[in-house]
């Protein structure tokens, strides 16, 4: 079976064609020139940055600050793992274009599950943990009726699955001043997720309702910088460790077999039993289109980004291994 990896001579187009959610390429990285030209794309496919929403109140004294520096984020402290769960119960799906695109499929699979009473999903093209905390400096593509604690207080689900790819500034404001890649970037998205967990904890307390459990989804290869996704994933299980949370690694049949991205995989027997889903080259499944390295989705972007509306390998694995980590999760 053959293996396509993503050849040099075609990254100038795929920077441009590349959909909102690609935080591999950012200001600064590419140029100038390639930057405005990233930028032009990102600007058709995200909602209308007229609509960023300023700054949400300060947190008050107690409140679970963006820039914590401690290990956790006050109130997240580590979920009780032998605690029997509640069942049936509700999940929320928070993410960026990945979550975007995949949301349907995931909540089709979780719907199915007789230990799951709903399913909803917040996601937003082009977002990153900063978006979901409440109190950040800056503006957000997240409005503050659809921060993560905002949701938590409203929803009361037993179940959040977190999922973002690691995006920087040309993708989202609150990460401007922070370039990708940089020491700086990994120290701020460990204690943005830090953050995040202590407001979740927070506004459970808050609603007098158990804290959910997150599931922090792990990401697939990064085709353009492979060091930066271990990077970012290590901070997952870092931070999941910490607060007695979960993993799901959404990866895991997405690499080949030396872990590395690729375009191409041999199907499995539900795409070798389902029509449609195996049409790479000699009997393959095709996970990502060939102008774009990062999406699952077979079909193009929709612009403001839009779950998914073509049958796409990758997107029933990456569904598949968030579904099954909820489910073992529920299990008890």
């Amino acid at each position: 079976m053959e293996t396509k990896r993503w050849a040099g001579p075609v990254l100038a187009v795929a920077l441009v064609a590349v959909a909102v959610g690609w935080g591999a390429v950012s200001r600064s990285d590419g140029g100038e020139a390639g930057g405005d030209a990233v930028d032009s794309a990102v600007r058709d496919q995200a909602p209308d940055r007229s609509r960023f929403t300023s700054p949400g109140p300060t947190p008050g004294p107690g409140a679970s600050g963006p820039a914590d520096p401690g290990p956790t984020a006050p109130g997240s402290a580590p979920a009780d793992p032998a605690a029997p769960p509640r069942t049936p119960q509700d999940v929320l799906y928070l993410g960026d274009s990945l979550a975007m695109e995949a949301q349907d499929v995931l909540g089709g699979r979780l719907e199915r599950s007789a230990r799951v009473a709903s399913y909803s999903s917040e996601p937003v093209a082009g977002v990153t943990v900063c978006d979901y905390l409440q109190g950040r400096p800056g503006r957000s593509l997240v409005p503050r009726e659809d921060k993560a604690a905002a949701l938590v207080e409203k929803r009361e689900p037993g179940v959040i699955v977190l999922q973002f790819w690691g995006n920087t500034w040309g993708y989202t404001p609150c990460m401007e001043g922070v370039e990708w890649g940089t020491a700086a970037y990994y120290e701020r998205y460990a204690a943005d997720l830090r953050a995040l967990t202590g407001q979740i904890a927070d506004a459970a307390r808050e609603a007098d309702v158990p804290r959910p459990r997150i599931v922090w989804v792990q990401q697939p290869p990064d085709a353009l910088h492979p060091d930066r996704i271990e990077q970012v994933n290590a901070l997952y299980d870092r931070q999941a460790t910490a607060s007695g949370d979960l993993l799901a690694d959404a990866g895991r049949e997405l690499r080949d077999d030396d872990g590395k991205w690729t375009q191409y995989l041999p199907c499995n027997d539900y795409e070798q039993r389902t029509a449609g889903y195996c049409t790479g080259p000699d009997g393959t499944a095709r996970l990502h289109r060939d102008d774009d390295p990062l999406h699952f989705c077979l079909a193009p972007t929709p612009e403001g980004g839009q779950p998914c509306p073509a049958k796409s390998p990758g997107l029933e694995r990456y569904s598949r291994a968030v579904a099954d980590e909820v489910d073992a999760y529920l299990r008890g």
